[in-house]
């Protein structure tokens, strides 16, 4: 069995994300779909929060684990037993930082292949960080993410 981690903060998870997930399905057995914890981050949602939205967003997608982790991805994909990173490329900005640490996972990790995949291009100005901002502004970004995000997200901003 094929298993690829695929990380990131997912402060919140967007439909981009969910587009890359699915993407990783078609080529791959199973996905798990972790939230990179960084202490230094203030993020949004708590890493709880986050694992409950993704959770509920993928529920109806076979062979997706979620989970969390600190560290470097390459040994918590070790630990697993995949095979492979799933990175997201939105635009080319993206692909200097992703290549460089492809190239230093791959330098720690040999057997563990990075794969860049790009979501449908509808998606390639999205970011959790631009979602967010949105939100804050009490404006509908139910077209960007996925159901519950949007309902996390309207919560969180109007303070209930």
């Amino acid at each position: 069995m094929k298993t690829v981690i695929y990380p990131g903060s997912f402060d919140p998870l967007t439909n981009g994300h969910v587009d890359v997930l699915e993407r990783a399905l078609a080529l791959f057995d199973k996905v798990i779909i972790t939230i990179a914890v960084n202490p230094a981050k203030q993020p949004l949602f708590t890493v709880e929060e986050r694992l409950s939205m993704i959770r509920e967003a993928t529920s109806s997608l076979g062979n997706v684990a979620v989970d969390h982790f600190s560290g470097l991805v390459v040994d918590y994909a070790r630990e697993q037993g995949a095979c492979g990173i799933i990175r997201g490329l939105r635009a080319l900005s993206d692909f200097e930082v992703e290549y460089q640490m492809a190239l230093m996972n791959r330098d720690m990790e040999p057997d563990i292949t990075t794969v860049f995949l790009m979501p449908h291009d509808r998606y390639t100005y999205l970011n959790s960080s631009m979602i967010r901002e949105v939100a804050s502004y009490g404006r509908d970004v139910s077209g960007f993410v996925p159901p519950i995000v949007s309902e996390y997200l309207k919560r969180k901003y109007s303070g209930d």
